[in-house]
């Protein structure tokens, strides 16, 4: 979280507005009937949330779980976290030298701790993903450094264009590096075919190795997405990119009924019209920011 938005004096939401581990399970069975198949815990930072193997355990069962992480607690918490029943991790790293990690990441901590929990989670069996934001005149090298570093390891590298999520990323459309001028630093690449409707990546080989780009600002996926996001307060949001959430902590704590969630949830997903990343320059409207609702 940028320090001059978020500093040392930030007050953060009391514990009692933040939904418990009952609750956020509770929401996931809840969505179960209504088409719900995949679910991941992200942040902020997730692994600060205290005895977050607990929430993992709690989790319906058949649903594939996944976590996002910084990876900065991941080495000392990666057994942990599997043998309460986490298999797949993806790591936010943008760059493996330390000045260019730490300008990035706003952050005085060093991109080998974080490899470490990169090293620990493929120990102890995780499948891992890396995400790289990329930002021209920053670090378009971690392109080609991040393909070769994590060559071998069964470790999958996915490049996101730069994104205007929030208000205090201070994004420009010129700062942004698209994927086809990802593609083109990594020489030739065979694409891969989507795996299921809503797929967010598209996927290439290069060298036997599989890489992912995340293109929202050139390749804008709106019409296929699939995505809800549920925040620590437990408001819904239907798009990355919104403005205002839907509560539903105040639905749970009345006493409603999986039934009754469902049918909520179900009425503000039927209702939605998010097209944020289609319509960009079009509209002017605030947006929540990633450290609040997540990846």
């Amino acid at each position: 979280m940028p320090r001059e938005h978020f500093a040392s004096n930030h007050v953060f939401l009391p514990k009692s507005e933040i939904l418990s581990y009952e609750e956020i399970a509770q929401l996931t069975a809840s969505m179960i009937p209504l088409g719900l198949e995949k679910v991941r815990l992200t942040g902020g930072e997730p692994l600060l949330r205290r005895n977050i193997e607990r929430l993992i355990e709690m989790m319906p069962k058949g649903v594939d779980l996944a976590m996002t992480t910084n990876g900065i607690l991941l080495e000392k918490m990666a057994q942990k976290l599997w043998d309460a029943g986490l298999k797949r991790v993806t790591v936010s790293l943008d760059a493996i030298d330390e000045d260019t990690f730490r300008k990035m990441a706003d952050s005085d901590v060093s991109p080998a701790q974080v490899l470490a929990g990169i090293d620990a989670a493929l120990e102890v069996g995780m499948k891992v993903k890396v995400n790289v934001v990329v930002k021209r005149g920053v670090n378009e090298h971690s392109v080609e450094e991040m393909v070769d570093y994590f060559a071998n390891t069964g470790v999958i590298v996915r490049f996101i264009e730069f994104m205007d999520v929030g208000e205090t990323n201070h994004w420009r459309l010129d700062d942004v590096v698209t994927g086809d001028q990802m593609r083109e630093m990594l020489g030739e690449l065979e694409e891969m075919p989507p795996q299921y409707v809503g797929e967010v990546a598209r996927r290439f080989h290069i060298a036997g190795q599989e890489v992912g780009f995340i293109e929202s600002v050139s390749r804008p996926f709106c019409g296929n997405c699939n995505r809800a996001r549920i925040s620590a307060d437990g408001s819904l949001y239907t798009c990355l990119f919104a403005s205002k959430g839907h509560d539903l902590r105040g639905l749970i704590r009345l006493g409603a009924s999986d039934e009754q969630i469902a049918e909520a949830v179900k009425s503000i997903w039927e209702g939605r019209d998010d097209a944020y990343s289609e319509l960009r320059g079009q509209t002017e409207k605030p947006r929540v920011e990633m450290s609040f609702i997540g990846g």
